[in-house]
């Protein structure tokens, strides 16, 4: 017999989601200090890459202190995410909204407009109370590997109008979206192979960073404007819409892609120089480098 497993995890998500703030934030430091105890492999990925990012700017004692305050970070956005399913009602008790005014005043051009997003504070919460708050748009993802989590957590991503867009194919459908004068987002702060990405400055080093938002810019003239929100002293999360980036546009398209590349990472540093514990410092984001040969599957 075949046991079908959403409602129970619905079930779950729910009597999670009656959880007040401050429940949450206890119980993830918790989960987060257990979480940096026991897994030794991600504890190992943050340490080199902290390392790589500040160098000697960090003593062994305050990289400890940040690598765990990294893992209760994540603890909380993955204890959080229940509260998608009630953020419709309670969008004002967890965020703040600023910066409206440059989504219209990019959309006014007539192009759609491009929103450069990250890993950072808590991304979920940010897109959906963005389509509750300020305007619904589409966010470009990778599915799950389950499908039966991956169709459940995408009914809580679109639940306030946002469209989910596979990333496996997606261009053309991110070019349908701004041909209709539309928002679509994509995250851009993940390490990709070298034949998606161009190799530039992120922190101290090099990182082979998704091209596609730079790629996408220049060809439809759609602007980019920046989204990221941070956690609070008080515990809710701002969320700021940046005005639109001046892009280069020299005419030269490898170099035109590899500056703005590199301007879309500057401004991705500058999130994680001011809040460092809330990027998602377990993902290796300098694996990729400039030496590694051409994968099989894709001569």
């Amino acid at each position: 017999m075949n046991i079908d497993p959403v409602p129970p995890i619905s079930r779950l998500l729910d009597a999670l989601a009656r959880m007040d703030r401050g429940t949450c934030a206890r119980l993830a430091d918790l989960a987060g200090d257990l979480w940096h105890r026991f897994d030794r492999r991600h504890v190992e990925i943050v340490h080199s890459n902290l390392r790589r990012a500040f160098g000697d700017d960090l003593n062994d004692a305050d990289r400890n202190k940040l690598c765990r305050a990294v893992f209760r970070n994540l603890a909380r956005v993955i204890l959080e995410f229940p509260f998608l399913r009630v953020l419709d009602r309670r969008v004002d008790e967890f965020m703040c909204f600023e910066g409206y005014e440059h989504v219209v005043q990019a959309r006014a051009k007539g192009k759609g407009v491009l929103i450069m997003a990250s890993h950072f504070g808590n991304w979920e919460m940010m897109s959906l109370g963005c389509s509750y708050r300020c305007t619904p748009f589409s966010v470009v993802v990778r599915p799950l590997d389950n499908r039966v989590l991956d169709e459940l957590v995408n009914d809580m991503r679109s639940a306030g109008g946002n469209r989910i867009v596979p990333k496996k194919g997606s261009i053309r459908e991110v070019l349908r979206i701004l041909r209709r004068g539309e928002l679509v987002a994509l995250l851009v702060d993940q390490n990709v192979d070298w034949y998606d990405g161009v190799f530039v400055p992120f922190f101290r080093d090099i990182a082979c960073t998704n091209k596609a938002l730079a790629v996408l810019a220049l060809r439809t003239g759609a602007p980019v404007i920046p989204l990221h929100n941070f956690r609070r002293p008080d515990g809710k999360y701002q969320v700021v819409i940046e005005p639109e980036l001046e892009l280069i546009r020299t005419g030269d398209t490898t170099s035109d892609i590899e500056e703005n590349t590199a301007l879309f990472n500057r401004v991705i540093e500058g999130y994680v120089r001011r809040y460092p514990e809330q990027w998602f410092w377990v993902h290796q984001r300098w694996k990729t480098r400039p030496w590694q040969p051409w994968p099989k599957g894709r001569e």
